[in-house]
């Protein structure tokens, strides 16, 4: 066992040792907040307005938004996990959970999951089964931003995320899904996932990312109330979605700042729209901390 996740921890470090990948990942960093600075620089006056204009109660009422989101996600992973065969008690879940996450900081997709899958594997949980939960967040999380934003922001703008839809609900079906799990599983030589994921398992876990998606859009609105709830919601929704498709970057950095102010200058002027994605992020950056911090300490408690 331990071999085989030292060889897949091998093949994904490997790319890394790469000068030439290694340049580009950084390379595509100093662009993106090179740019980023630029409009930052470009708007100065405007971005200090903006941040002055934003209160203390709403930048708190938008940290506790962010951690009932961050919670829904957690539960949307430990739903997986228990349905897969590795039930965990909330406080040991949310330790896995929270400090694996803090992994996505670190450029490179492998290090939550690889976090995730030591820290299980002392709770009893195989790292085949972490590895599975981890992945599955990705198309769900995907595929209820890509319905909250048709709903909230509009078909006639963004009909075309449509196109997604059907891709998205095959890669859900719990059958599509347990096959490339045991596919995957074989490749690496590892025995099969002794449960199978449920429809009414996936169902639960559609359900907690839902109402992450609305804390989310809480969390904004905080920030930005122009538009309404709904299109914070909406705008969160769509700009995380394009954020989490790139992976070369900590997080989806820069990516997600520059797809919400795009979507929030219909209602904002760019200094603004500036002013509130860098608050967003803060705030989020500010609550997995608080979020790993607890969830730690917790557990520490029930010394696990």
């Amino acid at each position: 066992m331990r071999r085989t996740v030292g060889q897949l921890e091998g093949a994904e470090a490997a790319p890394r040792r790469s000068p030439v990948r290694r340049l580009v990942r950084y390379g595509f960093l100093a662009v993106a907040l090179g740019f980023g600075g630029y409009a930052v620089a470009g708007q100065w006056d405007a971005v200090v307005a903006g941040f002055a204009r934003l209160s203390w109660p709403a930048l708190a009422g938008s940290l506790v938004a962010v951690v009932a989101a961050l919670l829904g996600a957690m539960l949307t992973w430990r739903t997986l996990l228990a349905d897969l065969g590795s039930p965990l008690p909330p406080r040991p879940a949310a330790k896995v959970f929270f400090v694996g996450q803090l992994g996505k900081y670190i450029p490179g997709a492998v290090w939550p999951v690889l976090a995730q899958m030591e820290m299980g594997r002392d709770l009893g949980v195989p790292r085949s089964r972490s590895a599975a939960a981890f992945f599955l967040m990705m198309p769900i999380q995907l595929a209820t931003g890509l319905l909250v934003t048709l709903v909230t922001l509009g078909w006639d703008r963004y009909g075309w995320l449509l196109l997604f839809i059907p891709l998205l609900l095959v890669l859900l079906e719990p059958k599509v899904i347990n096959g490339v799990i045991g596919y995957a599983l074989r490749r690496l030589k590892r025995e099969p996932l002794e449960r199978p994921l449920t429809r009414r398992g996936m169902l639960t876990a559609l359900g907690w990312a839902l109402a992450g998606w609305l804390c989310y859009g809480v969390h904004l609105y905080f920030v930005s109330p122009q538009g309404g709830l709904l299109f914070a919601v909406g705008a969160f929704a769509l700009s995380w979605c394009l954020g989490i498709l790139t992976f070369v970057v900590p997080a989806g950095a820069g990516v997600r700042e520059v797809a919400m102010v795009a979507v929030l200058a219909p209602q904002l002027d760019s200094g603004t729209a500036i002013a509130v994605a860098l608050s967003s992020r803060i705030v989020i950056i500010v609550g997995d901390l608080i979020c790993a911090g607890l969830a730690g300490i917790a557990a520490r408690r029930d010394s696990v």
